[in-house]
């Protein structure tokens, strides 16, 4: 992509978080899905949650509001998270992953969620506010060119996040930069199963709903070794195609993209 259509991409991304962000019963491309849409009832929410590898607990112990039935998976359930490290979230929304991560790194441990659009940065916070988190930040800015230093974060997780970057490669080495050594991915994400249409690549609703700009796998992990990550391990989950269905009805795209868990270490 040109400068100018990576402009034009995270536009349109941020634009339809930015609707996910406002949104009461609608959401940026269909009501009550997960990626790419967002709901108000709490039965719905829990459905979507639940599906995505969540319990009901989880949801519990984080202010109401915080899960928005955003993600594809659950990355805490693969981070192995310690008391006392530095989590890095990468694109926080409402906060609901950098609360359960709150929760395992405990006082002494500290989770910066980062977003690129202020609505969610202003949701996320109020919500902070409301669950009293005093180990919780949340900063704006683009996963490529995080508002982070060098070597800062024990650990990054994101949720269905990265796929929305026109420019994954340097996602991950930004990623690479902020980790410390020895520091570890935890993602949960699609990919790509076969080469998607043209115009399921093209389709602003496909892409904000983290469908359209899938990479394949091999592509992902070439990224990812490229960066300088090792221990990389990609895991497909089939079953996440029933709720992928859900996403974009009729169009067929769980034939093309699936939810995986993506984990990789910077080395020492």
């Amino acid at each position: 992509m040109s400068h100018d259509q990576h402009d034009q991409h995270r536009q349109q991304v941020r634009h339809a978080y930015q609707q996910v962000a406002e949104a009461k019963q609608d959401s940026c491309c269909g009501p009550a899905s997960s990626c790419c849409g967002v709901s108000d009832d709490a039965a719905i929410n829990t459905l979507i949650s639940t599906r995505l590898g969540y319990s009901e607990a989880q949801r519990l112990q984080v202010p109401e509001g915080a899960d928005m039935g955003l993600g594809c998976g659950n990355p805490g359930a693969i981070a192995s998270l310690r008391p006392g490290e530095v989590v890095v979230d990468l694109g926080a929304g409402g906060g609901f992953d950098c609360f359960l991560a709150a929760a395992e790194v405990g006082p002494y441990g500290r989770v910066i969620g980062i977003d690129m659009t202020p609505q969610m940065i202003s949701k996320a916070r109020a919500n902070a506010s409301k669950g009293h988190y005093t180990n919780v930040a949340f900063r704006l800015g683009e996963i490529e060119y995080l508002p982070l230093a060098d070597a800062c974060a024990d650990v990054i997780i994101s949720n269905c996040v990265i796929n929305l970057s026109p420019d994954k490669a340097q996602v991950f080495r930004e990623a690479l930069r902020v980790l410390k050594p020895g520091g570890r991915l935890a993602i949960s994400d699609v990919v790509a199963t076969t080469v998607l249409p043209e115009e399921m690549r093209k389709d602003p609703a496909l892409i904000a709903g983290c469908m359209g700009n899938a990479s394949l796998i091999e592509e992902l992990e070439g990224m990812m070794r490229a960066a300088g990550f090792q221990q990389i391990r990609i895991a497909p989950k089939d079953e996440s195609r029933e709720f992928i269905r859900d996403w974009a009805p009729g169009r067929g795209v769980e034939d093309y993209v699936i939810s995986a868990t993506i984990e990789a270490v910077k080395p020492l």
